[in-house]
């Protein structure tokens, strides 16, 4: 599509460009505005793009598009410069990028990209990324406060320490518990499970508690930061660009401590794709968390990954969280069948429904009864629906210990941690 046919002609109309050293290289991306813009778009090299970006007629563009490949690296310093020109002027960036290396990928990101697109794009990506960045931005909070608003929003049992890095040496003494949990769908609850789980295993016990550490490695929507309120590291993308020059202290310098009991390695500041590390990239980290930790509990992206089979592979139990609903069954089913094609260990999820029917509820009961027996799996942790509570925990970056201690899906999850770490323990016990 040439420029000055698609442009200058009828510049109100142009609501996006699509930025490319060779647009013809990301057919996938042509098809997709099309379906998302019609004719409202329109292509720009590189050069062309730095031109048009400083001319009164880019303040129309609502969005930019900028395709970058592997041979786009050597370039990457005029690539910036377009990301700034589009930020100056209020223009939103979607970053779409094939094959480009850790590092590029971050640097560009950096520069303030509002979504990043993978290519080949996945089927209605792009249209995702689109939605994404039309809504608004949430407004932000007040400078100063009344004290009556942070008592309500902030009001807490006890003051929680300062986040920083584990302050005991790595040693290699331990042979931790891998404890991942995978939400089957989404919404199912899989990161406030894995958040309390890890919590509620490392204050089991008052004295002598284990050592537990809690991985996010859902690079792209990775939330255990802010469940637990802490900010993102630096450190973290270091950390996952380079594992094989990494040892355990790079590791836990990578990791904060929330109230110094439990320890996480949050998910990156920026979004990463999640095959910006390989299989073996992930065994070395939880290697290292294995030997440092005496559980390791890892949230874990819904999406299916080439290095999901090395978690499942080292995972002592898999815990897959979803609904009372046809979409988690669905999942279920293509999940189980997808490990069996591939003759892994699919013996090793338990399942965890999530909003659980009550007590009570006889018709619920049966519905669980119904959906256990067609899917030939046992349903064997029930989370009651936490309502309101759960909402507010985790908006207040705290455990359900901490903030609604009574709740019933926070005593569900303390009774599974519980017997996690009683079967562990006397584990521990037969070995010596």
């Amino acid at each position: 599509m040439s420029t000055a046919v698609s442009i200058q002609p009828e510049p109100a109309s142009i609501k996006a460009c699509t930025i490319s050293r060779d647009v013809q290289n990301f057919d996938l991306l042509i098809d997709d505005m099309e379906i998302e813009l019609g004719e409202s778009w329109g292509d720009l090299s590189f050069d062309e793009a730095r031109e048009y970006l400083g001319q009164p007629d880019a303040g129309t563009l609502e969005f930019v598009a900028i395709a970058v490949n592997a041979e786009d690296e050597g370039d990457l310093t005029r690539i910036t410069d377009i990301i700034r020109s589009a930020k100056e002027r209020h223009i939103k960036v979607i970053l779409i990028a094939d094959q480009i290396s850790p590092a590029g990928l971050h640097q560009l990101l950096r520069l303030g990209a509002d979504d990043f697109v993978p290519y080949p794009l996945p089927d209605g990506a792009l249209h995702d990324a689109i939605e994404r960045i039309r809504k608004p931005a949430p407004v932000p909070a007040a400078p100063a406060a009344t004290a009556a608003t942070v008592t309500h929003l902030h009001a807490v049992p006890t003051e929680p320490a300062a986040p920083h890095a584990p302050t005991f040496k790595a040693k290699g003494d331990r042979n931790g518990v891998v404890l991942p949990v995978h939400g089957l769908a989404g919404g199912s609850g899989a990161s406030t499970f894995a958040a309390n789980l890890a919590w509620e295993l490392a204050t089991v016990e008052k004295t002598n508690a284990p050592r537990v550490c809690l991985l996010d490695f859902d690079f792209q929507y990775g939330s255990v930061a802010t469940y637990l309120d802490l900010p993102r590291k630096e450190a973290v993308f270091e950390l996952l660009s380079d594992t094989a020059a990494a040892d355990s202290d790079t590791f836990l310098a990578a990791m904060l401590s929330y109230n110094e009991k439990l320890h996480v390695l949050t998910a990156p500041a920026d979004m990463l794709p999640l095959d910006i590390v390989a299989p073996e990239d992930i065994g070395r980290i939880i290697d290292m968390a294995q030997t440092n930790f005496d559980f390791v509990v890892i949230d874990m992206p819904k999406t299916i990954v080439a290095w999901t089979e090395t978690v499942l592979s080292r995972a002592h139990v898999y815990f897959a969280t979803l609904d009372l609903d046809l979409r988690s069954a669905q999942n279920v089913l293509r999940l189980v069948r997808a490990l069996k094609a591939e003759t892994l260990p699919h013996e090793k999820l338990r399942y965890v429904l999530n909003r659980a029917p009550k007590f009570t509820d006889l018709s619920g009961k049966a519905r669980v009864k119904r959906m256990g027996e067609s899917l030939d799996i046992k349903l064997e942790v029930q989370i009651p629906d936490g309502g309101a509570q759960v909402t507010q925990a985790n908006d207040h970056g705290q455990p359900l210990a901490e903030i609604a201690p009574k709740s019933p899906v926070r005593r569900e999850i303390q009774k599974l941690a519980k017997s996690l770490f009683d079967l562990n323990k006397a584990v521990e016990s037969g070995k010596n």
